[in-house]
């Protein structure tokens, strides 16, 4: 049988099919016949997931830990950021009004 080229398949696309097996319990060769793709790539796509340090996981495959790891280093880059423009504000407004005639 004669290949007649490759299918480039979405994110989002490998996301749901993952899904659809992990957390729907569909099995993987039903999985693949509903999707119409073949059973070997779904099975590496199930395999990113399960293993995201290994291979490039798949859109929404990253654990609860990691996501509020980050989320609470972002909240503390949103803190440090929002201290910083306080600061730079008040400066603003003394050189400001050191800069106003009369004002001393």
């Amino acid at each position: 049988m004669a290949r007649t080229g490759t299918r480039v398949y979405t994110p989002e696309f490998r996301a749901e099919a993952v899904k659809l097996v992990l957390e729907h319990g569909v099995a993987l060769q039903d999985a693949a016949q509903r999707l119409s793709i073949p059973k070997g790539t779904l099975a590496n796509w199930l395999t990113a997931a399960r293993n995201p340090l290994g291979a490039v996981a798949a859109i929404g495959s990253r654990s609860v830990a990691e996501l509020e790891a980050e989320n609470a280093k972002l909240r503390n880059e949103l803190h440090q950021a929002k201290l910083e423009r306080d600061i730079i504000k008040k400066a603003a407004a003394y050189f400001a009004r050191e800069s106003l005639p009369g004002t001393r």
